[in-house]
């Protein structure tokens, strides 16, 4: 408690996380908008991370939800599982890692509930969200025509999680620092998110992969969609890395935990979307558009569709 109440302060509906709840009033012509992800050493980070960085990646990992549903952070509730020998200052290093984050993308702490038990280091936050009234942005409501955007670049943390395992020899180690901080500690596109209501038809966070989750789009929607390879915007780090190994590609592609945005529009609406990423102060790059028909096509730059051993990371 001690190290979790200073966190709680700017939300009143926390009470001090003295209380057995908490509470949250949502202003008139807005709605909550609630999320939840969980994550287990050994699958979504390594034990041997840091505290602060552990805690970092599951709550940016939530507020990447909430900017795909166009809302604005606000707040989050905590569970913690921590195995028996963890160690005494360990949510010391914890809590400050998500006070940096709150500060920066501005949500409170309102809850949770810490226990120690066997097994791996388990974490899960709920956090919630505002949009106005019935505005919250669908995977299911895209529409055939539309373009399809990614912001960002699409790979970093996928290549990212090869060079903490040592690979990526090819790099120097500037860029397998870079790409590696990407792999633990996402950008959640808060700031767009908020851009986009009124402009996007549809949108969706990329955690599993760009093929696998434009193709949870896709299929919400019932449209199907084909992006250029060539269109695919990649850092300098990946491309140096794709250019020196064209099997990697495919993993660039399929590899999850990038937690950019995946965006539909109509043609119509291209200027403003580019002034709302100014706006936001993010890249955005139009990657393709969507059919009727279904599924994902990935054309190469040789004009040939590229299959996948793996569109993207299922837990099943």
């Amino acid at each position: 408690m001690r190290h979790f109440a200073p966190l709680s302060t700017a939300e009143a509906g926390a009470y001090g996380l003295r209380d057995d709840a908490a509470s949250l009033s949502v202003p008139p012509g807005r709605e909550l908008v609630v999320t939840k992800d969980m994550m287990a050493a050994g699958v979504h980070f390594f034990a041997e991370d840091s505290a602060q960085t552990i805690g970092r990646k599951i709550l940016r990992a939530n507020l990447s939800d909430l900017a795909a549903m166009g809302a604005t952070p606000r707040a989050y509730a905590m569970g913690l599982a921590l195995p028996a020998d963890m160690p005494s200052n360990w949510l010391e290093e914890f809590a400050a890692g998500l006070a940096a984050d709150q500060i920066q993308f501005g949500v409170t702490l309102i809850g949770g509930d810490t226990i120690r038990a066997p097994g791996a280091l388990t974490l899960s936050i709920t956090a919630f969200g505002e949009v106005p009234l019935g505005q919250a942005l669908l995977r299911s409501t895209a529409q055939v025509g539309d373009d399809i955007y990614v912001t960002g670049t699409v790979g970093d943390a996928a290549l990212g999680l090869l060079a903490v395992e040592g690979g990526l020899a090819m790099l120097s180690a500037a860029e397998r620092s870079a790409l590696v901080s990407r792999y633990h500690l996402p950008q959640p596109r808060t700031e767009m998110g908020k851009q986009l209501i009124g402009l996007a038809s549809a949108a969706i966070d990329i955690s599993d992969g760009l093929a696998a989750d434009l193709g949870h789009l896709c299929a919400a929607s019932e449209v199907g969609a084909r992006i250029e390879v060539d269109a695919v915007p990649l850092s300098p780090a990946v491309r140096t890395a794709s250019a020196a190994d064209s099997k990697l590609l495919a993993q660039v592609l399929s590899g999850g935990d990038d937690y950019e945005l995946l965006i539909t529009a109509p043609p119509t609406v291209a200027a403003e979307l580019g002034e709302a990423a100014g706006n936001a102060d993010v890249t955005l790059s139009r990657i393709g558009a969507l059919h009727d028909g279904t599924g994902v096509t990935v054309t190469g730059a040789d004009g040939e569709n590229m299959n996948f051993a793996s569109a993207g990371y299922s837990h099943f």
